[in-house]
């Protein structure tokens, strides 16, 4: 028996892992770059800590009394105190700390980072909490300070846009690769059947 037609299997079979190796990776790229996958990953933890407090009543806040929930972050929370008597309050403070990007760290939100930057983020998100502005007007003041990227969920602009249509644009250019690859590869197996019955045809 013949070694070349193995040796051609051997490497039609090499070219199609590292094809589905390529794919994997692709997606992997896409999904890993895509915003919505960061906040997503970013607000486990805040999710589950928001969800204990909601759960359990004795854990709200009296006042003059720092939150149970807030006293359970990490200790780099260095000597903050904040306290919400609103449990709606504390809960939105939670909710804006995972949003926010700390402009210092890689792609580390301000409620985990130790940085002084997150530090000074964290305080001002308080206080303007406490003189009375919501959400959005806080997430706006840090755009406005720090610009769109310290938002987990920037606009789309002609900035941004970039953010979002990169990884689709990856996943097109390597869906396209695929099919180049495996279209030489068709046509050759196609013309070695041919010419195997040609020659099956002669020999009869």
């Amino acid at each position: 028996m013949s070694k070349k037609p193995v040796l051609k299997g051997l490497s039609k079979f090499v070219r199609s892992v590292g094809v589905c190796m390529s794919v994997c990776i692709g997606v992997a790229a896409f999904t890993l770059c895509t915003p919505a996958f960061a906040q997503n990953s970013d607000d486990v933890g805040q999710a589950a800590l928001i969800q204990q407090t909601e759960l359990n009543p004795q854990s709200q806040p009296q006042p003059g009394q720092t939150p149970a929930g807030l006293q359970e972050r990490p200790k780099q929370e260095y000597a903050e105190n904040y306290v919400f008597v609103d449990a709606g309050k504390r809960r939105e403070f939670l909710e804006l700390t995972a949003e926010l990007r700390c402009p210092k760290c890689q792609n580390q939100n301000i409620a985990d980072s130790d940085a002084p930057i997150a530090h000074d983020m964290r305080r001002k998100t308080y206080e303007l909490m406490q003189e009375g502005k919501d959400k959005s007007q806080v997430i706006e003041w840090m755009k406005v300070r720090y610009g769109d990227f310290v938002h987990y969920q920037p606009p789309v602009n002609a900035v941004t846009i970039w953010l979002w249509v990169l990884p689709v644009l990856f996943a097109v250019l390597m869906l396209v690769f695929f099919i180049l690859r495996r279209k030489p590869d068709i046509e050759q197996d196609i013309e070695s059947k041919l010419a195997r019955a040609d020659q099956m045809l002669k020999d009869d």
